[in-house]
């Protein structure tokens, strides 16, 4: 009893792989970050380009 005690304490205490997780969770956050202005982004080019078309006059 007293060595699967002795496992389940150094499992708790292990820290191994904590950075990677920390990581994973950051580029997840910038990843959708980007996402988010990605679709502000293209609206606003949207709107740009579609000014842009209407104030262009067909020769006559």
């Amino acid at each position: 009893m007293n060595r699967i005690l002795h496992h389940v304490t150094n499992l708790l205490k292990d820290e191994s792989g904590q950075d990677l997780i920390e990581y994973a969770l950051i580029a997840s956050l910038i990843s959708l970050a980007a996402i988010t202005l990605m679709g502000t982004v293209a609206t606003n080019i949207k709107t740009v380009f579609t000014n842009i078309s209407n104030g262009l006059v067909p020769p006559s």
